[in-house]
Parts: C-alpha cells; structure tokens; sequence
C-alpha cells in the first residue's frame, strides 16, 4: 500500500522558521487536507513531500522507503504558468507523463475530455489559453500520470465555480487509488475532499512566539 509518511518536518529560510515540528500520515485512498494562514508554510509543506525542498530536520517516507519511484509523485500547482513549459503545447503537456510509457496519443484526447479541456486547445501553447484551461491541462497529466502520491496547492483557485466543482470530482477519482494531500482556503473543498485536516495555524502561532 502506498502510504505517505513524513515525521517532525522543520524547514527554516534564513533566520526565520516557517515549519516547526509538523507531521503527517497519507494512505492510499486517504485525502489529508492542509489549510492555515497565509505564510504558515503549506506550500513549502506540499515541497517537501514532493521531494522538492529538502528539510531541516524530519523525514519523509514513500512506502517506507526514503524516495519514491520515478512518476509516483505528481503536484498540481496554484499558478499552472509557474510549472508549464512555456514551449509546449496543451497536448505535449498533458502527454509527458505517458512518453515513458509510450502510451497512443489518444490518450491525449480523452484526458481533455474528462477534465472539460476543448480538444481544439490542445495545439496551443499556454500563451495561448486561459490560467483555468492550462489548470485543466495540469489536471489532465496528472490523471494520465497515475500517481501514487498527488499533492495539490490550491487546485481549482483559478477555476470558475461550476469548472472547481467538476475537477473536485475529478480529484475525488484520483485520490481512490493515490494518497492525496490538498492545500485549499476553500472550505467546500476540503469538506468534499479530506478525510481529515491538518492546521497549520498552531504551528504558525508557534513561529511567532
């Protein structure tokens, strides 16, 4: 079972200490959600269990190993232009994590289909489509990637109400097979979604005092 296990995770920039002593515990088929006040620390928290941001103190475990494997970790970010490539078009974007596997580009077309991306946008780059429809696009590779562990900042802030609902059922999906941890202001998200809900405004306080 695929299980996401990190323990007493500090994490300082300079003098400041933006994460103190936070622990968290995901099994597949498991969301946690993760809310808090602004600057507590939850994307550097989503950083960490990505593997992106190494800790000051505290480990992170994948299935009890020290790293996970190639492909298991998939993030959707909060600013999808932060983390696309710029020179790809919507179709190279959504196949990247199915050129390993040398999946058909079929793929491509019924991935758009399910996360409400026009397929006439697929030949566009990022320049070319709005931050919601290059959030879809981010969405869609991660449903084509499969991920054991999906880690996601602020999923559907760039998304309208009606377009939010429906790619928090498409997270729902997702997280049947992956352990899921979410980051989200939004209350109805996080009710949809987590099964529990790790607060970081303790450890904000904490920072503080």
């Amino acid at each position: 079972m695929s299980t996401l296990d990190a323990e007493h995770i500090s994490v300082r920039f300079g003098a400041r200490e933006v994460l103190r002593d936070v622990g968290v515990t995901v099994r597949a088929g498991q969301t946690v959600g993760v809310r808090g006040p602004s600057g507590c620390g939850k994307t550097t928290l989503l950083r960490v269990l990505a593997g992106l941001r190494r800790p000051d103190a505290g480990t992170v475990r994948y299935a009890g190993a020290p790293a996970p494997e190639p492909g298991a970790v998939a993030m959707l970010a909060q600013h999808p232009r932060q983390v696309c490539n710029p020179r790809w078009t919507l179709r190279r974007i959504l196949l990247e994590p199915t050129r390993i596997r040398g999946e058909d580009s079929s793929a491509a077309l019924e991935a758009a289909r399910r996360v409400g991306l026009d397929a006439a946008l697929l030949d566009r780059y990022p320049a070319q489509v709005s931050d919601g429809q290059l959030q879809r696009a981010c969405i869609g590779r991660a449903l084509l990637q499969r991920p054991r562990y999906l880690l996601c900042d602020e999923p559907t802030s760039m998304l309208d109400p009606i377009a939010a609902e429906d790619i928090t059922e498409l997270l729902a999906q997702l997280s049947e097979d992956a352990a899921v941890v979410v980051v989200s202001h939004t209350p109805t998200l996080l009710t949809a979604l987590a099964d529990s809900v790790l607060d970081l405004t303790e450890s904000a306080a904490a920072q503080r005092s």
